[in-house]
C-alpha cells in the first residue's frame, strides 16, 4: 500500500513520536490548560485510548523539553518552559499475580527515583519511600514535584475475581497513593489515569482532593480522535485507504465512522474515534476489529452471565443515572459500570431534566466484537467456530432457507450449559440476541417497529424476515401476534419478499420446538 507518512502505531512515548517526526494529533492546548493549574486530576478512559501518550506528553512538558513541542498549539501558549522533577509511575503491561509482584514494580520505580534524590529510606515500606523521595526532590531542586501515574487500577482489575488478593493489593495501593495527599505541599501537579473511576474504591478514600474530569465536556476530547482531527491530520492516508479498498473518499470516511467513531465521554460531547483502530486501519489499509482483538477481560463475560443480564438492553440502549454507571463496582446485579468504563458502552443520549443517560454500543467494531466474544459463554458450538455458524446463518437467510437457519440455531440453543442459570427464558433471549446482533452487522437487524416490538426484523438483499418467539405459547400464537401487531406494515412497499416466522420453545428440551413459516 502506498504510504506517504509515518504513523505512530503502538507508540506511547511523546519524545519518540516527535523525534522520529511521526504524525501527532495535537492535544497540547488542552494539556496546557490542565498543566497551568496546581489541581490534581484523574481521567478514566478505556484501554488503548491514548492515556499513556497523554502522560508522556505531560512528562515532556514539565521537564521543559521545548523543542519537542515545536509547531504545536502549546508553543504559542507557554512562555516560561520551567523544569520540574517528574515522578512517572507506569503500572500498565505488568502481571500482578501477587502482592510481591506489585511491590517489585513499585520498587523498580522507587530505586530509579532514589538514585536521583536520595535512598536513605530504601529499607522502609513503599509509601514511606515515596513520601521521602517527593520531599527530597523538592528540597534538592527547589521546585515542587510532578507525579504522573498511568493505569493506577491495573493491579486491581487484573485480580477482580480474586477477592483475597484484591484486598491485599488494595491495602498496598491505598497506602502508596495516600502519600499524594499528605505530600500536597510539595506537589506542583498530579495526574492519574485508569480504566475505572476512583470514587467508590477504598484505595482513594483518603485521596478526595483529586478532580475527576472523566465526564467533563471541556476535556472529553483529551484522548481519542474527533472527526475533524481525523480529516485534518490524516487526509492523505484517508485518500490512500479509499483507493486501496476501491471506495470514494466519502465512502472510506463513512466506513471509518461506522466502525470506529461514536465514543462520547460526557453529555452532549463530540464523538470520538478509537485511535488504536484508526491508526492500524490507516497503516494496514484494511478495515478490521483492531481494538477488540487486543483482548477483552473474561470477568466482563462472567459478570453478565452470572447476573442473567438482559442483553437486549445492550443492543437497544440502557438508561441510567450517572451514579449507576460511572462508579467502580463489580456487582452481579449491575455489570454496566465496568462494561461502560472498559469501553464497550458509551453515552448515546442525555436527558438533562431527568438527569438520565442512555448507554449503548458506540460502533460496529464494538457491537459485533462484544457479541462474538460473549457467544461462547452462553453457548458452546460443536464442530466449528462461532464465525462459521454465523456465516452459515447469513447464507441461509440470503437464500430464503429459513428452515436451515432455524435448524442451525438449534445447535446454539443445544449448547446452553445447564449449570449456567435456572432462568431458561432469559438465556433463550440472550443467545437469540447474540446471534441476531452478529448477523445484524451484515444484514441489519432490528427489534422495533412503529406498531410494537417484534423479537427481530432481519433484512437481506431479497427478503425481510419478522421473527416472533414464544417461550410460553405456540407457533400459531406467534404468527398471530405478527399479524395483529402489524409488524410487517412498515415494509409493505419495500419491494423485498416478506416472510413471517413464528417459533415456540420446548422448555423441557431447552431448545426450539415447533415453528411455522408464512411466506
Amino acid at each position: 500500500m502506498e504510504q506517504t507518512r509515518e504513523l505512530p502505531t503502538g507508540i506511547q512515548s511523546f519524545e519518540v513520536l516527535r523525534t522520529n517526526d511521526l504524525l501527532y494529533v495535537d492535544k497540547t492546548a488542552l494539556i496546557y490548560r490542565l498543566a497551568s493549574t496546581p489541581v490534581p486530576y484523574f481521567l478514566s478512559r478505556p484501554r488503548r485510548f491514548g492515556k499513556s501518550l497523554l502522560l508522556s506528553t505531560f512528562e515532556a512538558y514539565f521537564e521543559g523539553k521545548k523543542d519537542l513541542f515545536k509547531g504545536l498549539a502549546i508553543e504559542q501558549l507557554e512562555t516560561k518552559w520551567e523544569t520540574y522533577p517528574v515522578l512517572h509511575l507506569d503500572l500498565n503491561a505488568k502481571k500482578y499475580d501477587s502482592v510481591k509482584a506489585l511491590n517489585a514494580i513499585l520498587n523498580e520505580h522507587l530505586e530509579k527515583w532514589e538514585v536521583l534524590y536520595g535512598d536513605e529510606k530504601r529499607d522502609r515500606n513503599a509509601d514511606e519511600r515515596l513520601k521521602y523521595v517527593i520531599e527530597r526532590a523538592h528540597e534538592k531542586t527547589q521546585k515542587r514535584v510532578v507525579v504522573l501515574i498511568d493505569e493506577y487500577d491495573k493491579p486491581l482489575l487484573a485480580n477482580l475475581l480474586n477477592d483475597d488478593l484484591s484486598e491485599e493489593l488494595r491495602k498496598t495501593l491505598k497506602a502508596f497513593y495516600g502519600v499524594l495527599k499528605s505530600s500536597g505541599a510539595y506537589l506542583r501537579f498530579v495526574f492519574l489515569t485508569g480504566v475505572t473511576k476512583f470514587a467508590q474504591i477504598s484505595v482513594f478514600s483518603d485521596l478526595n482532593q483529586l478532580t475527576d474530569i472523566s465526564m467533563w465536556t471541556d476535556y472529553s476530547e483529551l484522548c481519542g480522535i474527533t472527526r475533524q482531527e481525523l480529516l485534518d491530520t490524516f487526509d492523505p492516508e484517508l485518500h490512500a485507504l479509499a483507493r486501496r479498498n476501491d471506495m470514494t473518499y466519502e465512502e472510506a470516511v463513512a466506513e471509518m465512522e461506522q466502525r470506529y467513531d461514536g465514543y462520547h465521554f460526557a453529555a452532549n460531547s463530540t464523538g470520538m474515534f478509537n485511535p488504536f483502530s484508526v491508526l492500524n486501519t490507516l497503516k494496514s489499509g484494511q478495515f478490521d476489529d483492531y481494538w477488540f482483538q487486543t483482548g477483552t477481560p473474561s470477568f466482563l463475560a462472567k459478570l453478565l452471565t452470572d447476573s442473567n443480564y438482559d442483553l437486549r438492553k445492550l443492543v437497544d440502549g440502557t438508561r441510567m443515572a450517572s451514579g449507576d454507571f460511572a462508579e467502580y463496582k463489580a456487582d452481579k446485579s449491575n455489570p454496566i459500570p465496568l462494561i461502560y468504563q472498559s469501553g464497550y458502552l458509551t453515552i448515546l443520549n442525555y436527558q438533562p431534566k431527568r438527569r438520565m443517560y442512555t448507554l449503548g454500543f458506540p460502533n460496529d467494531e464494538v457491537s459485533y466484537g462484544f457479541m462474538k466474544f460473549l457467544s461462547p459463554y452462553y453457548s458452546t458450538v460443536p464442530d466449528g467456530s462461532t464465525a462459521s455458524y454465523i456465516d452459515n446463518f447469513l447464507d441461509e437467510l440470503d437464500a430464503g432457507d429459513v428452515e436451515s437457519f432455524l435448524n442451525d440455531l438449534k445447535v446454539f440453543f443445544a449448547g446452553i450449559p445447564y449449570e449456567l442459570s435456572d432462568d431458561t427464558e432469559r438465556h433463550y433471549q440472550a443467545i437469540f440476541y447474540v446471534v441476531l446482533t452478529l448477523i445484524g452487522t451484515f444484514v441489519q437487524a432490528e427489534v422495533r417497529s412503529a406498531h410494537g416490538r417484534a423479537d427481530a426484523v432481519v433484512k437481506t438483499d431479497k427478503y425481510i424476515y419478522v421473527f416472533e418467539f414464544k417461550l410460553n405459547g405456540t407457533a400459531e400464537a406467534a404468527l398471530q401476534q405478527i399479524d395483529s401487531k402489524e409488524y410487517l406494515l412498515p415494509y409493505t412497499l419495500d419491494g423485498r419478499k416478506l416472510v413471517k416466522v413464528g417459533v415456540s420453545f420446548d422448555k423441557e428440551k431447552r431448545n426450539i420446538g415447533r415453528y411455522l413459516i408464512d411466506r
